[in-house]
């Protein structure tokens, strides 16, 4: 009877990917053993200082992850030979504070443990406390991840989804990188804090199509407010409105409540509750806080080992900012 067992065992083994068995929650035990408090001071004061942190770092995350792995290349600048992912037109709005946050964190674990953590390993843990520290769910990050050689701005067009992009398309995004429809609509759920541009919604305010100029899924008064304030936004592309009108700076579940009442900024926003294989979802975590959290955590988790690089195929920087050193 043991050997059948042995042989179900098998699959399980094989399915399992060899980088992501090599993360462990105690990675850092006895070479940095007070890298989750360092990580969180130094979090805690830039939120504190600079609310908009936890939204920004969030983006900066899930923007590293979606682009080869979860392996620090969107924090590397470009060089005379060689333009980065952070200069791809997507990533460019990519928040300051965002990357101030990581590089004082890795400042301050270098102080204390030099060489040892990489960037990588920073920002999934950063992201993991900036979300508590707004209300979200608390969730275990395996570490032992090393830090990319190499960013290239090619690797990114395709791999993160924009304002516009079809439901379907989006899906199928998630689905190359082995994520349900069901982990897409939760991992989408991060608008519940955050801002856009109004440079992503302004043609749904003011150019429509034809007929119609102003999108007729807007709740008319949200529609009213939006194009108020984003009046002059063809003359200071900084205007902004944040993703989730009614609790901007808490994580919770009003995203997907919003939804339901055209409270939707982005089109991919308002895709969701439209699409049929995505609605159920909205409407599940727009009645449930209980099961979002649970569910954002879990595909929080599993985007944090995605395509994550460990032993040779990477390595520990001693600076997050670094220029690309690498030609290709």
């Amino acid at each position: 009877m043991a050997f059948p067992s042995f042989l179900l065992l098998i699959p399980l083994v094989i399915s399992f990917p060899f980088s992501e068995s090599k993360l462990s929650p105690d990675y850092y035990k006895n070479s940095c053993p007070g890298l989750e408090n360092i990580i969180r001071e130094v979090i805690t004061s830039k939120q504190i200082s600079n609310p908009t942190t936890a939204a920004g770092t969030l983006r900066l995350f899930f923007h590293d992850c979606m682009v080869g792995g979860c392996d620090a290349s969107v924090l590397v600048s470009s060089n005379a030979f060689n333009k980065a992912e952070r200069d791809a037109d997507i990533n460019l709005s990519l928040p300051g504070d965002a990357f101030d946050a990581i590089v004082r964190a890795k400042t301050a674990v270098e102080l204390s443990c030099p060489e040892i953590v990489s960037c990588a390993d920073i920002l999934a843990l950063a992201t993991r406390n900036a979300i508590s520290m707004v209300g979200g769910p608390f969730y275990t990050v395996k570490l032992g991840r090393k830090d990319s050689l190499v960013s290239n701005i090619s690797s990114v067009e395709g791999n993160l989804p924009r304002a516009t992009t079809s439901m379907d398309e989006i899906i199928r995004m998630f689905e190359s990188k082995k994520f349900t429809v069901k982990e897409m609509v939760a991992l989408t759920g991060a608008h519940t804090i955050g801002f856009s541009h109004c440079k992503e919604f302004a043609y749904r305010l003011y150019s429509y199509n034809k007929n119609t100029p102003t999108d007729p899924s807007y709740h008319p008064k949200y529609a009213a407010a939006l194009k108020k304030m984003c009046e002059n936004h063809e003359k200071n592309p900084t205007m902004s409105a944040f993703n989730d009108a009614l609790t901007p700076s808490k994580f919770d579940n009003m995203y997907y409540q919003n939804l339901q009442r055209g409270l939707g900024l982005l089109e991919s926003d308002n895709a969701l509750l439209k699409n049929s294989r995505t609605r159920p979802f909205v409407q599940l975590y727009a009645s449930n806080q209980t099961a979002f959290f649970n569910d954002f955590a879990r595909a929080m988790e599993k985007l944090s080992r995605y395509g994550v690089k460990t032993g040779r195929k990477g390595e520990v920087r001693r600076k997050c900012d670094v220029f690309n050193s690498i030609q290709t």
